[in-house]
């Protein structure tokens, strides 16, 4: 099982970047994924789901700026990540939870990619 994470880097306040995950080792359309991210002495916190069917689910700090999606046919998920601001900086991780309507539920995750908001 893989999930390799791209897409990080330096960007300023109000500025975007795209992150994706690439799956690979698992039945990736079985699986709700994930973005979560953990700042430097803080915990890991979730920043976006999306599941099995489609259903989309954000922390509250990142409303409106960004946006989860999946793409089954490349197993892939995406985080569209715009207006972006200080507070966003963290090492940004892909998750995948599954596979779902199984009593054995597994619980993947990348290397994490870092993203840095500063002027």
């Amino acid at each position: 099982v893989q999930l390799v994470e791209s897409g990080g880097g330096l960007v300023q306040p109000g500025g975007s970047l795209r992150l994706s995950c690439a799956a690979s080792g698992f039945t990736f359309s079985r699986y709700n994924m994930g973005w979560y991210r953990q700042a430097p002495g803080k915990q890991r916190e979730l920043v976006a789901t999306i599941t099995t069917g489609g259903s989309i689910n954000y922390a509250d700090s990142v409303k409106g700026r960004l946006t989860i999606s999946r793409d089954n046919a490349n197993n892939t998920v995406d985080l569209q990540m715009n207006s972006l601001k200080p507070e966003d900086t963290a090492v940004y991780y892909c998750n995948a939870d599954g596979p779902i309507g199984t009593l054995s539920r597994y619980d993947y995750w990348g290397q994490g990619t870092q993203v840095t908001v500063s002027s």
